[in-house]
Protein backbone atom coordinates (compact mmCIF):
# COMPACT_ATOMS: atom_id res chain seq x y z
CA UNK A 1 0.00 0.00 0.00
CA UNK A 2 1.77 3.08 -0.77
CA UNK A 3 1.29 6.68 1.31
CA UNK A 4 -2.05 7.94 0.23
CA UNK A 5 -1.88 12.08 -0.74
CA UNK A 6 -4.76 14.47 -0.49
CA UNK A 7 -5.80 16.47 -3.07
CA UNK A 8 -7.25 19.29 -1.86
CA UNK A 9 -9.02 21.34 -4.46
CA UNK A 10 -9.51 25.25 -3.45
CA UNK A 11 -10.43 26.01 -7.11
CA UNK A 12 -13.91 27.92 -6.12
CA UNK A 13 -11.88 29.82 -3.15
CA UNK A 14 -8.63 30.65 -4.23
CA UNK A 15 -9.18 30.26 -7.91
CA UNK A 16 -12.15 32.28 -8.00
CA UNK A 17 -10.16 34.84 -6.43
CA UNK A 18 -8.64 35.64 -9.79
CA UNK A 19 -9.81 39.07 -10.98
CA UNK A 20 -12.57 38.07 -13.36
CA UNK A 21 -12.99 35.08 -12.75
CA UNK A 22 -15.80 35.66 -10.46
CA UNK A 23 -18.14 32.12 -11.66
CA UNK A 24 -22.39 31.94 -10.63
CA UNK A 25 -23.92 30.09 -8.13
CA UNK A 26 -25.02 27.46 -11.12
CA UNK A 27 -21.32 27.27 -12.14
CA UNK A 28 -19.78 26.73 -8.92
CA UNK A 29 -22.17 23.80 -7.91
CA UNK A 30 -21.62 21.94 -11.41
CA UNK A 31 -17.75 22.12 -11.15
CA UNK A 32 -17.90 20.98 -7.59
CA UNK A 33 -20.30 17.80 -8.36
CA UNK A 34 -17.28 17.81 -10.95
CA UNK A 35 -14.75 17.62 -8.52
CA UNK A 36 -16.54 15.24 -6.29
CA UNK A 37 -17.15 12.82 -8.88
CA UNK A 38 -13.53 13.13 -10.32
CA UNK A 39 -12.39 11.77 -6.86
CA UNK A 40 -10.89 15.14 -5.03
CA UNK A 41 -10.53 14.41 -1.21
CA UNK A 42 -11.41 17.77 -0.10
CA UNK A 43 -13.15 21.03 -1.78
CA UNK A 44 -12.81 23.83 -0.53
CA UNK A 45 -15.75 25.54 -1.69
CA UNK A 46 -15.60 28.99 -0.62
CA UNK A 47 -15.28 32.02 1.95
CA UNK A 48 -18.68 31.62 3.52
CA UNK A 49 -18.73 35.18 5.53
CA UNK A 50 -17.15 36.73 2.24
CA UNK A 51 -20.78 37.48 1.06
CA UNK A 52 -24.42 35.74 0.95
CA UNK A 53 -23.59 34.41 -2.58
CA UNK A 54 -20.87 32.82 -1.19
CA UNK A 55 -22.36 31.34 1.96
CA UNK A 56 -24.96 29.63 0.21
CA UNK A 57 -23.09 28.07 -2.70
CA UNK A 58 -21.00 26.38 -0.07
CA UNK A 59 -24.18 25.46 1.89
CA UNK A 60 -25.83 24.25 -1.48
CA UNK A 61 -22.35 22.23 -2.52
CA UNK A 62 -22.05 20.92 1.35
CA UNK A 63 -25.71 19.71 0.44
CA UNK A 64 -25.17 18.22 -2.57
CA UNK A 65 -21.65 16.82 -1.73
CA UNK A 66 -21.37 12.90 -2.06
CA UNK A 67 -17.80 11.70 -2.03
CA UNK A 68 -16.16 14.62 -0.98
CA UNK A 69 -15.24 16.32 2.38
CA UNK A 70 -16.40 20.23 1.50
CA UNK A 71 -14.57 22.70 3.80
CA UNK A 72 -14.85 26.91 4.17
CA UNK A 73 -12.49 29.07 4.79
CA UNK A 74 -12.19 31.68 7.89
CA UNK A 75 -10.22 34.50 9.35
CA UNK A 76 -9.06 34.02 12.84
CA UNK A 77 -12.21 35.23 14.50
CA UNK A 78 -14.69 33.86 16.29
CA UNK A 79 -17.98 35.26 13.92
CA UNK A 80 -15.99 34.00 10.54
CA UNK A 81 -15.52 30.57 12.06
CA UNK A 82 -19.46 30.31 13.53
CA UNK A 83 -20.60 31.53 9.76
CA UNK A 84 -18.05 29.01 7.71
CA UNK A 85 -19.98 26.00 10.11
CA UNK A 86 -23.29 27.22 9.12
CA UNK A 87 -22.53 26.51 5.75
CA UNK A 88 -20.63 23.49 5.74
CA UNK A 89 -22.50 21.24 8.58
CA UNK A 90 -24.84 20.29 6.06
CA UNK A 91 -22.08 18.16 4.49
CA UNK A 92 -21.62 14.75 5.30
CA UNK A 93 -18.33 15.53 6.09
CA UNK A 94 -17.41 19.32 6.79
CA UNK A 95 -14.51 21.20 7.70
CA UNK A 96 -13.71 24.62 9.18
CA UNK A 97 -10.82 25.87 7.38
CA UNK A 98 -9.22 28.49 9.88
CA UNK A 99 -5.85 30.65 9.15
CA UNK A 100 -4.01 34.32 9.97
CA UNK A 101 -0.87 35.53 8.57
CA UNK A 102 2.13 34.53 10.69
CA UNK A 103 5.25 36.60 8.61
CA UNK A 104 6.44 39.96 10.39
CA UNK A 105 4.91 41.36 7.57
CA UNK A 106 1.35 39.96 7.92
CA UNK A 107 0.88 40.07 11.83
CA UNK A 108 1.11 44.17 11.81
CA UNK A 109 -2.23 43.94 9.83
CA UNK A 110 -4.11 42.49 12.75
CA UNK A 111 -1.26 44.70 15.04
CA UNK A 112 -0.67 41.68 17.60
CA UNK A 113 2.63 40.97 18.77
CA UNK A 114 3.72 37.04 19.13
CA UNK A 115 1.83 36.18 22.10
CA UNK A 116 -1.44 38.02 21.20
CA UNK A 117 -1.21 36.25 17.75
CA UNK A 118 -0.48 32.98 19.57
CA UNK A 119 -3.16 33.64 22.49
CA UNK A 120 -5.52 34.55 18.94
CA UNK A 121 -4.72 31.35 17.25
CA UNK A 122 -5.41 29.32 20.56
CA UNK A 123 -8.82 30.52 21.04
CA UNK A 124 -10.12 30.26 17.55
CA UNK A 125 -8.85 27.13 16.70
CA UNK A 126 -10.49 25.49 19.46
CA UNK A 127 -13.85 27.38 19.28
CA UNK A 128 -13.61 25.72 15.58
CA UNK A 129 -12.81 22.20 17.24
CA UNK A 130 -16.00 22.65 19.02
CA UNK A 131 -17.88 22.68 16.44
CA UNK A 132 -16.43 20.74 14.12
CA UNK A 133 -14.07 17.61 14.61
CA UNK A 134 -12.15 18.25 11.05
CA UNK A 135 -10.66 21.37 11.58
CA UNK A 136 -7.45 23.23 9.29
CA UNK A 137 -5.56 25.61 10.47
CA UNK A 138 -2.92 27.49 8.07
CA UNK A 139 -0.27 30.03 9.11
CA UNK A 140 -0.13 32.63 5.93
CA UNK A 141 2.92 33.72 4.60
CA UNK A 142 4.62 30.76 7.08
CA UNK A 143 7.76 30.38 4.09
CA UNK A 144 8.44 33.77 5.19
CA UNK A 145 7.73 33.30 9.18
CA UNK A 146 10.71 32.96 11.71
CA UNK A 147 11.19 29.41 12.10
CA UNK A 148 11.08 28.93 15.79
CA UNK A 149 7.89 30.91 16.09
CA UNK A 150 6.51 28.51 13.22
CA UNK A 151 6.96 25.71 15.06
CA UNK A 152 5.51 27.58 18.37
CA UNK A 153 2.39 28.50 16.62
CA UNK A 154 1.54 24.94 14.85
CA UNK A 155 2.18 23.28 18.51
CA UNK A 156 -0.31 25.88 19.57
CA UNK A 157 -2.81 24.78 16.93
CA UNK A 158 -2.07 20.86 17.33
CA UNK A 159 -3.19 20.93 20.90
CA UNK A 160 -5.91 23.41 20.41
CA UNK A 161 -7.44 19.94 18.11
CA UNK A 162 -6.19 20.96 14.39
CA UNK A 163 -6.14 18.16 12.33
CA UNK A 164 -4.56 19.06 9.41
CA UNK A 165 -1.79 21.82 9.43
CA UNK A 166 -1.49 23.95 5.91
CA UNK A 167 1.59 25.24 5.42
CA UNK A 168 1.06 28.04 2.90
CA UNK A 169 3.83 29.94 0.47
CA UNK A 170 1.33 32.72 -0.06
CA UNK A 171 3.52 34.58 -1.92
CA UNK A 172 5.25 32.28 -4.43
CA UNK A 173 8.78 33.02 -2.35
CA UNK A 174 9.67 29.40 -1.99
CA UNK A 175 11.61 26.83 -4.06
CA UNK A 176 11.73 23.05 -3.76
CA UNK A 177 14.78 22.71 -1.29
CA UNK A 178 13.20 25.11 1.21
CA UNK A 179 9.94 23.83 0.58
CA UNK A 180 10.80 20.34 1.45
CA UNK A 181 13.14 21.62 4.47
CA UNK A 182 10.69 23.39 5.91
CA UNK A 183 8.18 20.24 6.25
CA UNK A 184 10.84 18.19 7.91
CA UNK A 185 11.85 20.63 10.61
CA UNK A 186 8.57 20.92 11.24
CA UNK A 187 8.25 17.39 11.44
CA UNK A 188 11.27 17.04 13.52
CA UNK A 189 10.61 19.85 15.80
CA UNK A 190 7.04 19.93 16.96
CA UNK A 191 5.90 18.12 19.02
CA UNK A 192 2.32 16.17 18.01
CA UNK A 193 3.02 16.49 13.98
CA UNK A 194 3.47 12.85 13.59
CA UNK A 195 -0.12 12.46 14.52
CA UNK A 196 -1.65 15.23 12.04
CA UNK A 197 -1.45 15.71 8.59
CA UNK A 198 0.77 18.88 7.07
CA UNK A 199 -0.55 20.17 3.61
CA UNK A 200 1.65 22.37 1.15
CA UNK A 201 -0.26 25.28 -0.48
CA UNK A 202 1.93 26.78 -3.15
CA UNK A 203 1.84 29.93 -5.69
CA UNK A 204 3.51 29.88 -8.89
CA UNK A 205 5.02 33.68 -8.87
CA UNK A 206 8.55 32.00 -9.38
CA UNK A 207 7.18 29.24 -11.61
CA UNK A 208 7.73 26.33 -8.91
CA UNK A 209 4.60 25.99 -7.59
CA UNK A 210 4.07 22.14 -8.51
CA UNK A 211 7.91 21.47 -8.07
CA UNK A 212 7.68 22.55 -4.31
CA UNK A 213 4.68 21.01 -3.75
CA UNK A 214 5.57 17.84 -4.45
CA UNK A 215 9.00 18.43 -2.79
CA UNK A 216 6.67 18.94 0.45
CA UNK A 217 5.68 15.80 -0.65
CA UNK A 218 8.74 13.99 -0.34
CA UNK A 219 9.40 15.40 3.01
CA UNK A 220 6.43 14.39 4.63
CA UNK A 221 3.42 16.10 3.86
CA UNK A 222 0.31 13.83 3.00
CA UNK A 223 -2.44 16.93 1.48
CA UNK A 224 -1.87 19.27 -2.02
CA UNK A 225 -3.87 21.77 -2.50
CA UNK A 226 -4.31 23.12 -6.09
CA UNK A 227 -6.39 24.48 -8.28
CA UNK A 228 -7.77 23.31 -12.11
CA UNK A 229 -5.67 25.06 -14.71
CA UNK A 230 -3.50 26.53 -11.70
CA UNK A 231 -6.26 29.50 -11.81
CA UNK A 232 -5.39 31.88 -8.34
CA UNK A 233 -4.67 35.24 -7.85
CA UNK A 234 -1.22 36.58 -9.60
CA UNK A 235 0.94 33.85 -11.18
CA UNK A 236 -1.95 31.29 -10.00
CA UNK A 237 -1.46 28.22 -7.50
CA UNK A 238 -0.39 24.44 -8.23
CA UNK A 239 -2.19 22.82 -10.86
CA UNK A 240 -4.39 19.86 -10.01
CA UNK A 241 -3.22 17.98 -13.19
CA UNK A 242 -0.02 18.92 -13.23
CA UNK A 243 0.47 16.83 -9.15
CA UNK A 244 -1.59 14.42 -10.21
CA UNK A 245 -0.03 12.81 -13.76
CA UNK A 246 3.47 13.64 -12.11
CA UNK A 247 2.36 11.39 -9.02
CA UNK A 248 1.00 8.68 -11.33
CA UNK A 249 3.63 8.60 -14.34
CA UNK A 250 6.96 8.89 -11.93
CA UNK A 251 5.46 6.94 -9.61
CA UNK A 252 8.94 5.20 -9.57
CA UNK A 253 10.73 7.47 -7.89
CA UNK A 254 7.18 9.32 -5.88
CA UNK A 255 5.60 6.13 -4.63
CA UNK A 256 2.22 8.06 -3.79
CA UNK A 257 -1.14 7.36 -4.79
CA UNK A 258 -4.21 9.98 -5.29
CA UNK A 259 -7.14 9.09 -5.98
CA UNK A 260 -8.13 10.95 -9.07
CA UNK A 261 -10.14 9.94 -12.14
CA UNK A 262 -6.92 11.85 -14.11
CA UNK A 263 -9.49 10.65 -17.31
CA UNK A 264 -11.65 13.39 -15.86
CA UNK A 265 -8.95 16.15 -16.16
CA UNK A 266 -9.53 17.28 -19.57
CA UNK A 267 -13.01 17.73 -19.00
CA UNK A 268 -13.00 19.29 -15.86
CA UNK A 269 -9.95 21.77 -17.73
CA UNK A 270 -12.12 23.05 -20.10
CA UNK A 271 -15.74 23.99 -17.79
CA UNK A 272 -13.30 25.88 -15.56
CA UNK A 273 -11.74 28.07 -18.38
CA UNK A 274 -14.74 28.07 -19.71
CA UNK A 275 -17.14 29.11 -16.89
CA UNK A 276 -13.63 31.54 -14.95
CA UNK A 277 -12.94 33.36 -18.81
CA UNK A 278 -9.12 32.47 -18.50
CA UNK A 279 -8.34 30.56 -21.32
CA UNK A 280 -5.53 27.43 -21.32
CA UNK A 281 -2.53 28.29 -22.35
CA UNK A 282 -1.76 26.43 -25.47
CA UNK A 283 1.73 24.71 -24.44
CA UNK A 284 0.03 24.16 -20.50
CA UNK A 285 0.92 20.72 -19.26
CA UNK A 286 -1.33 17.98 -19.31
CA UNK A 287 -4.63 20.44 -20.65
CA UNK A 288 -3.12 22.20 -23.07
CA UNK A 289 -3.73 22.32 -26.62
CA UNK A 290 -0.15 21.56 -27.67
CA UNK A 291 0.44 19.58 -25.32
CA UNK A 292 0.07 16.02 -27.32
CA UNK A 293 0.76 18.16 -30.45
CA UNK A 294 3.50 17.16 -32.43
CA UNK A 295 4.71 18.93 -35.52
CA UNK A 296 8.67 18.00 -36.24
CA UNK A 297 9.23 15.76 -38.57
CA UNK A 298 11.61 13.87 -36.08
CA UNK A 299 9.15 13.76 -33.48
CA UNK A 300 6.18 12.58 -35.89
CA UNK A 301 8.20 9.54 -37.44
CA UNK A 302 9.24 8.76 -34.12
CA UNK A 303 5.28 9.00 -32.76
CA UNK A 304 3.87 6.94 -36.15
CA UNK A 305 6.64 3.89 -35.43
CA UNK A 306 5.94 4.30 -31.04
CA UNK A 307 3.94 6.59 -29.55
CA UNK A 308 6.31 6.13 -26.21
CA UNK A 309 8.75 8.02 -28.25
CA UNK A 310 7.96 11.36 -27.75
CA UNK A 311 4.96 10.87 -24.97
CA UNK A 312 5.25 10.09 -21.72
CA UNK A 313 1.62 9.20 -20.83
CA UNK A 314 -1.49 8.39 -23.11
CA UNK A 315 -3.70 11.16 -24.02
CA UNK A 316 -6.36 9.07 -23.08
CA UNK A 317 -5.01 8.82 -19.69
CA UNK A 318 -6.21 12.50 -19.26
CA UNK A 319 -9.17 12.09 -21.15
CA UNK A 320 -8.22 13.35 -24.82
CA UNK A 321 -10.11 10.94 -27.55
CA UNK A 322 -7.87 9.30 -29.98
CA UNK A 323 -10.69 8.99 -32.25
CA UNK A 324 -10.81 10.80 -35.99
CA UNK A 325 -14.68 11.02 -36.65
CA UNK A 326 -15.18 13.46 -39.16
CA UNK A 327 -17.97 15.60 -38.78
CA UNK A 328 -19.78 17.49 -41.49
CA UNK A 329 -23.27 19.48 -42.37
CA UNK A 330 -24.81 15.69 -43.56
CA UNK A 331 -23.53 14.53 -39.63
CA UNK A 332 -26.66 13.29 -37.80
CA UNK A 333 -27.12 13.30 -34.08
CA UNK A 334 -25.83 9.89 -33.05
CA UNK A 335 -22.45 11.09 -34.31
CA UNK A 336 -22.58 14.56 -32.94
CA UNK A 337 -23.62 12.62 -29.09
CA UNK A 338 -20.91 10.25 -29.95
CA UNK A 339 -17.95 12.86 -30.76
CA UNK A 340 -19.25 15.06 -27.95
CA UNK A 341 -18.97 12.53 -25.63
CA UNK A 342 -15.75 11.53 -26.75
CA UNK A 343 -15.31 14.83 -25.91
CA UNK A 344 -16.45 14.62 -22.40
CA UNK A 345 -19.74 16.03 -22.52
CA UNK A 346 -21.99 13.32 -22.28
CA UNK A 347 -25.36 15.62 -22.53
CA UNK A 348 -29.34 14.75 -21.99
CA UNK A 349 -32.18 14.61 -25.14
CA UNK A 350 -32.79 18.37 -24.61
CA UNK A 351 -29.53 19.67 -24.60
CA UNK A 352 -28.37 17.88 -27.71
CA UNK A 353 -31.41 18.91 -29.54
CA UNK A 354 -30.31 22.41 -28.83
CA UNK A 355 -26.28 21.73 -29.65
CA UNK A 356 -27.92 19.81 -32.93
CA UNK A 357 -29.44 23.23 -34.02
CA UNK A 358 -26.49 24.94 -33.22
CA UNK A 359 -23.94 22.27 -34.98
CA UNK A 360 -25.66 22.62 -38.36
CA UNK A 361 -25.58 25.81 -38.37
CA UNK A 362 -22.22 25.72 -37.88
CA UNK A 363 -21.27 22.81 -40.15
CA UNK A 364 -23.46 24.71 -43.36
CA UNK A 365 -20.79 27.75 -43.13
CA UNK A 366 -17.67 25.29 -42.81
CA UNK A 367 -16.51 22.24 -44.46
CA UNK A 368 -15.41 20.59 -41.87
CA UNK A 369 -16.07 20.72 -38.20
CA UNK A 370 -13.21 19.77 -35.79
CA UNK A 371 -12.90 19.26 -32.38
CA UNK A 372 -11.91 22.45 -31.35
CA UNK A 373 -15.28 24.12 -33.49
CA UNK A 374 -17.16 21.03 -31.22
CA UNK A 375 -15.60 22.64 -27.85
CA UNK A 376 -16.06 25.97 -28.98
CA UNK A 377 -19.70 25.59 -29.48
CA UNK A 378 -20.23 23.91 -26.06
CA UNK A 379 -18.16 26.92 -24.77
CA UNK A 380 -20.83 29.33 -26.37
CA UNK A 381 -23.82 26.86 -24.99
CA UNK A 382 -22.56 27.57 -21.34
CA UNK A 383 -22.13 31.50 -21.57
CA UNK A 384 -25.20 31.90 -23.15
CA UNK A 385 -27.56 32.09 -20.40
CA UNK A 386 -31.86 32.56 -20.67
CA UNK A 387 -31.17 34.54 -17.73
CA UNK A 388 -28.74 37.07 -19.44
CA UNK A 389 -29.87 40.80 -18.81
CA UNK A 390 -28.76 41.45 -22.62
CA UNK A 391 -28.69 39.42 -25.44
CA UNK A 392 -28.30 40.16 -29.22
CA UNK A 393 -31.24 39.22 -31.39
CA UNK A 394 -29.51 41.21 -34.70
CA UNK A 395 -26.18 42.00 -36.00
CA UNK A 396 -25.08 43.58 -39.48
CA UNK A 397 -22.21 45.40 -40.04
CA UNK A 398 -21.02 47.90 -43.13
CA UNK A 399 -17.15 48.20 -43.60
CA UNK A 400 -15.61 50.37 -45.99
CA UNK A 401 -12.41 51.49 -47.28
CA UNK A 402 -13.30 55.22 -46.64
CA UNK A 403 -15.21 56.26 -43.97
CA UNK A 404 -16.04 55.38 -40.37
CA UNK A 405 -17.40 51.61 -40.13
CA UNK A 406 -21.43 51.38 -39.08
CA UNK A 407 -23.18 48.71 -37.28
CA UNK A 408 -27.09 47.55 -36.65
CA UNK A 409 -27.51 46.28 -33.88
CA UNK A 410 -30.56 44.15 -32.16
CA UNK A 411 -30.21 44.22 -28.52
CA UNK A 412 -32.38 42.63 -25.99
CA UNK A 413 -32.45 44.37 -22.48
CA UNK A 414 -34.59 42.60 -19.81
CA UNK A 415 -36.49 41.25 -22.24
CA UNK A 416 -37.33 44.17 -24.68
CA UNK A 417 -35.72 45.09 -27.44
CA UNK A 418 -33.98 47.77 -28.83
CA UNK A 419 -32.19 48.80 -32.58
CA UNK A 420 -29.28 51.34 -32.80
CA UNK A 421 -27.18 52.60 -35.56
CA UNK A 422 -23.46 53.47 -34.93
CA UNK A 423 -20.14 54.20 -36.11
CA UNK A 424 -16.30 53.20 -35.27
CA UNK A 425 -12.77 52.98 -36.57
CA UNK A 426 -13.12 49.44 -37.73
CA UNK A 427 -16.20 47.23 -37.61
CA UNK A 428 -15.81 45.84 -33.90
CA UNK A 429 -15.40 49.50 -32.51
CA UNK A 430 -18.68 49.98 -34.57
CA UNK A 431 -20.24 47.13 -32.77
CA UNK A 432 -19.04 48.33 -29.18
CA UNK A 433 -20.58 51.26 -29.53
CA UNK A 434 -23.62 50.50 -30.46
CA UNK A 435 -23.85 48.16 -27.45
CA UNK A 436 -22.76 51.06 -25.53
CA UNK A 437 -25.45 53.29 -27.02
CA UNK A 438 -28.34 50.45 -25.98
CA UNK A 439 -26.92 49.57 -22.90
CA UNK A 440 -24.93 53.17 -21.18
CA UNK A 441 -21.61 51.96 -18.92
CA UNK A 442 -18.87 52.87 -17.73
CA UNK A 443 -16.96 49.92 -18.05
CA UNK A 444 -13.34 49.99 -19.33
CA UNK A 445 -11.91 47.44 -21.87
CA UNK A 446 -8.59 45.87 -20.54
CA UNK A 447 -8.28 43.38 -22.88
CA UNK A 448 -9.40 42.47 -26.37
CA UNK A 449 -7.92 38.99 -27.96
CA UNK A 450 -8.28 36.97 -30.93
CA UNK A 451 -7.31 33.60 -32.05
CA UNK A 452 -8.50 31.29 -34.03
CA UNK A 453 -9.36 27.61 -33.20
CA UNK A 454 -8.48 26.05 -36.68
CA UNK A 455 -7.17 26.82 -39.92
CA UNK A 456 -8.24 28.54 -42.90
CA UNK A 457 -11.08 30.90 -43.83
CA UNK A 458 -13.73 29.48 -42.58
CA UNK A 459 -11.80 28.74 -39.04
CA UNK A 460 -14.01 29.95 -36.36
CA UNK A 461 -12.50 32.65 -34.06
CA UNK A 462 -12.71 32.73 -30.55
CA UNK A 463 -12.33 36.25 -28.83
CA UNK A 464 -11.78 37.52 -25.23
CA UNK A 465 -13.30 40.51 -23.93
CA UNK A 466 -11.94 42.00 -20.27
CA UNK A 467 -14.15 44.63 -18.79
CA UNK A 468 -13.38 46.74 -15.57
CA UNK A 469 -16.03 48.41 -13.84
CA UNK A 470 -15.50 50.62 -9.98
CA UNK A 471 -12.96 47.74 -9.28
CA UNK A 472 -15.26 44.80 -10.51
CA UNK A 473 -13.38 42.53 -13.22
CA UNK A 474 -15.54 40.10 -16.01
CA UNK A 475 -14.17 38.18 -18.67
CA UNK A 476 -16.36 37.27 -21.52
CA UNK A 477 -15.54 34.68 -24.13
CA UNK A 478 -17.37 33.94 -27.48
CA UNK A 479 -16.34 31.63 -30.43
CA UNK A 480 -17.93 32.28 -33.82
CA UNK A 481 -17.06 32.27 -38.07
CA UNK A 482 -17.66 35.70 -37.75
CA UNK A 483 -14.75 37.42 -35.76
CA UNK A 484 -16.80 40.61 -35.54
CA UNK A 485 -19.77 38.59 -33.83
CA UNK A 486 -17.67 36.82 -31.75
CA UNK A 487 -16.51 40.07 -30.56
CA UNK A 488 -19.79 41.51 -29.60
CA UNK A 489 -21.04 38.44 -28.00
CA UNK A 490 -17.86 38.69 -25.90
CA UNK A 491 -18.72 41.79 -24.80
CA UNK A 492 -22.16 41.62 -24.04
CA UNK A 493 -21.28 38.67 -22.41
CA UNK A 494 -18.59 40.70 -19.92
CA UNK A 495 -21.31 42.88 -19.75
CA UNK A 496 -23.94 40.31 -18.40
CA UNK A 497 -21.27 39.21 -15.97
CA UNK A 498 -20.74 42.48 -14.56
CA UNK A 499 -24.62 42.89 -14.15
CA UNK A 500 -24.49 39.64 -12.50
CA UNK A 501 -21.50 41.53 -10.26
CA UNK A 502 -23.65 44.49 -9.41
CA UNK A 503 -26.51 42.68 -7.74
CA UNK A 504 -24.34 40.76 -5.48
CA UNK A 505 -25.26 41.18 -2.17
CA UNK A 506 -22.65 43.25 -0.05
CA UNK A 507 -20.57 41.36 2.34
CA UNK A 508 -22.14 39.79 5.27
CA UNK A 509 -19.74 41.23 7.72
CA UNK A 510 -17.19 43.80 7.89
CA UNK A 511 -13.62 42.16 6.12
CA UNK A 512 -11.47 44.69 6.47
CA UNK A 513 -8.83 43.18 8.94
CA UNK A 514 -7.98 40.58 6.53
CA UNK A 515 -9.04 40.96 2.80
CA UNK A 516 -10.23 38.25 1.21
CA UNK A 517 -8.21 39.32 -1.66
CA UNK A 518 -5.09 38.47 0.63
CA UNK A 519 -6.80 34.78 1.91
CA UNK A 520 -3.65 32.80 1.54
Amino acid sequence: MQDKVFIFDTTLRDGEQSPGATMTHAEKLEIAAMLDEMGVDIIEAGFPIASIGDFEAVSEIAKNSKNSVICGLSRANFKDIDRCWEAVKHAARPRIHTFIGTSPLHRAIPNLDMDQMADRIHDTVTHARNLCDNVQWSPMDATRTEHDYLCRVVEIAIKAGATTINIPDTVGYTAPRESAALIRMLLERVPGADQIIFATHCHNDLGMATANSLAAVEAGARQIECTINGLGERAGNTALEEVVMALKVRNDIMPYATGIDSTKLMNISRKVATVSGFPVQFNKAIVGKNAFAHESGIHQDGMLKNAETFEIMRPADVGLSETSLVLGKHSGRAALRAKLKDLGFDLADNQLADVFVRFKALADRKKEVFDEDLLALMQDADTSAAYDTLQIKRLRVVCGTEGPQEAELTLSVDGVEHTVDATGDGPVDAAFNAVKAIFPHEARLQLYQVQAITEGTDAQATVSVRLEEEGKIATGQAADTDTVVASTRAYVNALNRLILRRQKTAPDHDVKSVSYRDAI
